[in-house]
């Protein structure tokens, strides 16, 4: 298979998933997660060829996407991000819209690591995978689930 038509592949089975855990760490913001999501997979295709396949490749753009919106949020430190909500959505809509801005209100108070763990979670990748990616052992990261479901939880009920 040439590069090209593995990439489209890779492309087409991960961007769903980079672009929410984008979405997570960039406050809901979108136009700046589809900007993230790009810069990862520009990096996915600068560096596919150097995949030694010691992980399963989701594993290896899930680490990409972590350290490149991390990298984003360290530029835009002091800045903040604001979720718009568009005026003519019905009441319903943006109900949901405000529990997503009150949750990724909470996520971003989490420390760095608990909010890759959570975002990871959310994502749906197993654990011993969520392991892998921020480097502590199982146990560990069923354990920081566990409080930091309980940490979210409390904040968002404070919102």
């Amino acid at each position: 298979m040439s590069k090209k038509l593995k990439f489209h592949k890779i492309y087409d089975e991960n961007y769903p998933k980079v672009i929410r855990l984008c979405l997570g760490y960039l406050s809901g913001n979108e136009a700046l997660a589809q900007d993230m999501a790009q810069e990862v997979f520009i990096k996915v295709w600068q560096y596919l060829e150097d995949f030694r396949g010691e992980s399963n490749i989701s594993t290896w753009i899930y680490r990409i996407t972590v350290n490149t919106c991390l990298q984003e949020l360290r530029k835009k430190k002091n800045k903040k991000l604001k979720i718009e909500i568009a005026s003519d959505e019905t009441s319903e809509d943006t109900e949901i819209e405000n529990q997503f801005a009150s949750m990724y209100r909470c996520i971003d108070k989490l420390s760095v690591e608990n909010k890759s763990i959570i975002l990871l979670e959310l994502e749906g990748l197993p654990q011993k995978e969520i392991a892998e990616v921020i480097g502590i052992n199982h146990s560990a990261v069923r354990t920081r689930i566990h409080r930091i479901k309980d940490q979210l939880s409390k904040c968002v009920k404070n919102e």
